[in-house]
C-alpha cells in the first residue's frame, strides 16, 4: 500500500519514519510543510490526485497549548481547516484517513477513564480547534479513524521527558504539577498502533482512544524520568495547578479508556513506565 504521512518532522511523524524501515512492504511518502502545505486546499487536492494514496496519516497539528490561546487563527487553520482539506481530498480520491487528536477535547472533570462516547467539552483553544478538526473530518465523507492520544513524548523533538532531563541536570530543585492525572504515551507505541490499523483486514471507521497503559501525575512522571536517567542531584517537589504561572486550561483528569481500539484492532499496549525505559535508553545513547 501507498501511505502518506503529513507532519512528518514532528514527534509522531519521526516515529513513523522509524517504523517505515521495518514495513518495507508498503510505500511511504513523508511530507511536512515544505513538501505539502495542508492548509492550502488546492495543493492538497492536487497532491492526493497525483499520489494515489491508500492511506494518509495526519500527524500535523498546532500543539503549542499556551500559544494557541493568542494564535487562534493559526491554530484553527492547522487543527480544523487543514483536516477538512485532507478529509475532502481523501473522500474524492478513495484514500483512508488516520487522524491524531487529543485528550484536550475533554474538560477533565471525570473520575473514570474517558470512553469515546463520553461528551466532549474542550476548555482551551487547542482543545476546541482539535475537536473542530474531528468534526470536519467526520463530515468530509471520507473513511476515517480518529485516534485521540495524550501526553505524547519521544526521543525526537521537544517534549516533557527531554525538558525534565535538561532541568534535572542543571538545577538542584524543581517543582512539577501533581494534581493533573493522565497517561504518558511513547510516540513509538502510537506509531505501532497506527500500523496495526493500516494492516488490519477490516478498516472500521470511528473514533478511538490510545495511550500507554497505567496512570500517573506529571510529578510522578518527572520522578520516573529522573530515576531512569540516573539524575540524583535534583529534588522534585509537587506543585498545585493553581500555583503554576500559566493559567491556560488543562484537563485535571484525562485518562483514556482504550478498550475499543484493543477490541476492534487487537492493539497491544505496554505500560507507560516500560515504554519510558525504552525511550530513555535511546536518549542516553544520543547523550542529549
Amino acid at each position: 500500500m501507498k501511505i502518506l504521512i503529513t507532519g512528518a518532522n514532528g514527534q509522531l511523524g519521526n516515529e513513523m519514519r522509524v517504523i517505515a524501515k521495518s514495513n518495507t512492504q508498503h510505500e511511504f511518502v513523508f511530507t511536512d510543510v515544505q513538501e505539502l502545505n495542508i492548509c492550502d486546499k488546492d495543493a492538497v487536492n492536487a497532491f492526493f490526485k497525483e499520489g494515489h494514496f491508500d492511506f494518509v496519516v495526519n500527524c500535523a497539528a498546532y500543539t503549542a497549548v499556551t500559544n494557541a490561546e493568542k494564535d487562534f487563527d493559526k491554530s484553527l487553520a492547522l487543527n480544523r481547516d487543514a483536516v477538512r482539506n485532507i478529509g475532502e481530498a481523501a473522500a474524492e480520491n478513495g484514500t483512508k484517513v488516520i487522524h491524531i487528536s487529543t485528550d484536550y477535547v475533554f474538560d477533565g472533570t471525570a473520575h473514570t477513564p474517558y470512553t469515546e462516547d463520553m461528551p466532549v467539552n474542550p476548555q482551551s483553544v487547542y482543545g476546541k480547534t482539535k475537536y473542530e478538526g474531528e468534526a470536519a473530518l467526520t463530515q468530509s465523507g471520507c473513511d476515517y479513524v480518529i485516534i485521540r492520544t495524550a501526553w505524547l513524548y519521544s526521543s525526537f523533538g521537544n517534549n516533557f521527558v527531554k525538558t525534565m532531563i535538561k532541568l534535572g541536570s542543571t538545577r538542584d530543585k524543581l517543582t512539577v504539577i501533581f494534581d493533573q492525572i493522565g497517561t504518558p504515551t511513547y510516540a513509538a507505541d502510537l506509531a505501532k498502533a497506527i500500523m496495526t490499523v493500516i494492516d488490519s483486514k477490516e478498516f472500521v471507521t470511528g473514533t478511538y482512544h490510545f495511550s500507554d497503559e497505567g496512570v500517573c501525575s506529571w510529578y510522578d512522571f518527572a520522578k520516573a524520568i529522573h530515576k531512569l536517567y540516573g539524575i540524583n542531584g535534583c529534588e522534585v517537589l509537587p506543585l498545585e495547578t493553581k500555583d503554576y504561572p500559566d493559567d491556560t486550561p488543562r484537563p485535571a483528569y484525562s485518562v483514556l479508556n482504550k478498550a475499543k481500539i484493543k477490541n476492534t484492532y487487537k492493539v497491544s499496549i505496554p505500560h507507560w513506565y516500560e515504554s519510558l525505559e525504552k525511550c530513555i535508553r535511546i536518549l542516553k545513547e544520543q547523550e542529549i
